[in-house]
């Protein structure tokens, strides 16, 4: 004999416990239906030397870049992002080994602001006109040779695929006046819908790298190739700061006809041109200083005319807000996500405690960025205001928050591709 209340409690117990499976089978089963019919945007195989690392069967970046970073061969570099957002994130981080000397700056953790050591850093972001660090008394210049860039393009007519074969490089200028050698990589885009992102390992100590590495990227029709740029960007990895830009190669496809075979190419590596950059729309943002209470209130307003990010044609906007003291990241912040627009309001204020003596050090770094929640977010654009402005319009922002305090300032700034 078993009570009412007892017999209850179990009748209750099987029927949760059966809901729950139903309800947790039913989300397989969808999920699984799901990426059946999901089409990718995109999907390539990486050879490494002959040894295929990507799947055909891959569809989805996330998993193409865990796999190469595990079968590779290379090591996890701690300190070095994979996403992309983290890969512009710490766009100003740069090497701090000028704050040794006798007339240094404060140090940062005189700072009563808490110092994010463990910072992702980035591989290809760059401030100065020269696309490298001023940091750097060994970064390129204009009158330094800057090597050269070996590689092959094919196409797979039965496939539909291109397939873009990095070789070699020679005669890489000195990135690092410590061992007097480089740490290359390159990372390639396909212009100019720029889905096409990929990157090769990175090669120690070297001048002269030999990448052989292949990249072949499929659902590209070739009657579509002469309206096609290769974009490479070489590289070197730096475990302590921001990697150093040493230059770009811009390959149009129109004069190249890869029908009959393998094309080898040859191309000088040439100074990177960050004026080649064009807007990605619009940030309004406000700043006012209080030198009583000696705090940094930063609002970010609102964006328009920001890029179609999704296939709807339309983009889930955040900003992000970094502030750094010199090179260093100190501080960081974000709006919450506006769903499906390209023109968000955010109306969201941030309060950052900065001593006056430290204004003239201090850059305030604007990241748009799309969210996603199937694959990584995206960078849309960038802005910086204070210290590592390089915009006629950021300067003169950042001049009037500075001549005027406790006056809020609020201007439209055009982003930059990152």
């Amino acid at each position: 004999d078993v009570s009412p209340v007892v017999a209850g409690l179990i009748g209750a117990t099987v029927l949760v416990v059966s809901v729950s499976v139903t309800v947790f089978v039913w989300t397989c089963c969808h999920q699984q239906a799901e990426k059946k019919h999901k089409t990718p945007p995109y999907k390539f195989i990486h050879m490494l030397k002959g040894i295929s690392i990507y799947p055909e069967t891959l569809s989805n970046k996330k998993k193409i870049n865990r796999i190469r970073r595990d079968k590779s061969g290379t090591p996890k570099e701690p300190g070095r992002g994979n996403l992309l957002v983290d890969a512009a994130e710490s766009g100003i981080l740069g090497s701090d080994k000028a704050l040794d000397g006798p007339n240094a700056t404060p140090k940062i953790d005189q700072l009563p602001v808490k110092v994010d050591y463990g910072d992702e850093l980035s591989p290809d972001q760059s401030l100065t006109p020269g696309g490298s660090k001023t940091s750097s008394p060994s970064s390129p210049g204009d009158d330094v040779m800057l090597g050269e860039l070996t590689f092959l393009v094919d196409y797979n007519f039965p496939k539909k695929a291109l397939v873009v074969t990095i070789q070699e490089a020679h005669g890489l200028p000195v990135m690092d006046e410590h061992t007097q050698s480089s740490d290359p990589y390159i990372k390639m885009t396909i212009l100019p819908d720029k889905r096409h992102r990929v990157k090769t390992r990175v090669l120690r100590k070297t001048l002269d790298p030999v990448f052989d590495e292949t990249f072949t990227f499929y659902g590209i029709p070739y009657s579509q190739l002469q309206d096609l740029v290769l974009h490479f960007l070489v590289l070197s990895f730096d475990r302590f700061s921001r990697d150093d830009v040493i230059g770009e190669v811009m390959v149009p496809l129109a004069g190249v006809d890869p029908s009959t075979g393998k094309v080898q190419l040859t191309r000088e590596i040439l100074k990177r041109n960050i004026q080649k950059c064009i807007s990605r729309g619009e940030l309004q943002v406000s700043l006012s200083y209080q030198p009583v209470a000696q705090r940094m209130t930063v609002v970010v307003l609102k964006a328009r005319h920001l890029p179609k990010m999704d296939i709807t044609g339309l983009s889930d906007p955040y900003v992000k807000v970094n502030v750094y003291y010199g090179r260093k990241r100190i501080a960081k912040k974000k709006t919450h996500v506006k769903k499906c627009t390209l023109n968000p309001v955010f109306n969201e204020s941030f309060i950052y405690d900065i001593p006056v003596d430290l204004l003239p050090d201090i850059s305030i770094e604007f990241l748009v960025i799309d969210f996603d929640r199937t694959t990584k977010n995206e960078v849309v654009g960038r802005l910086i205001l204070g210290a590592h402005s390089i915009t006629t319009g950021g300067v003169e922002h950042w001049r009037e928050v500075c001549e005027n305090p406790r006056k809020p300032v609020a201007k439209w700034h055009s982003l930059s591709e990152y």
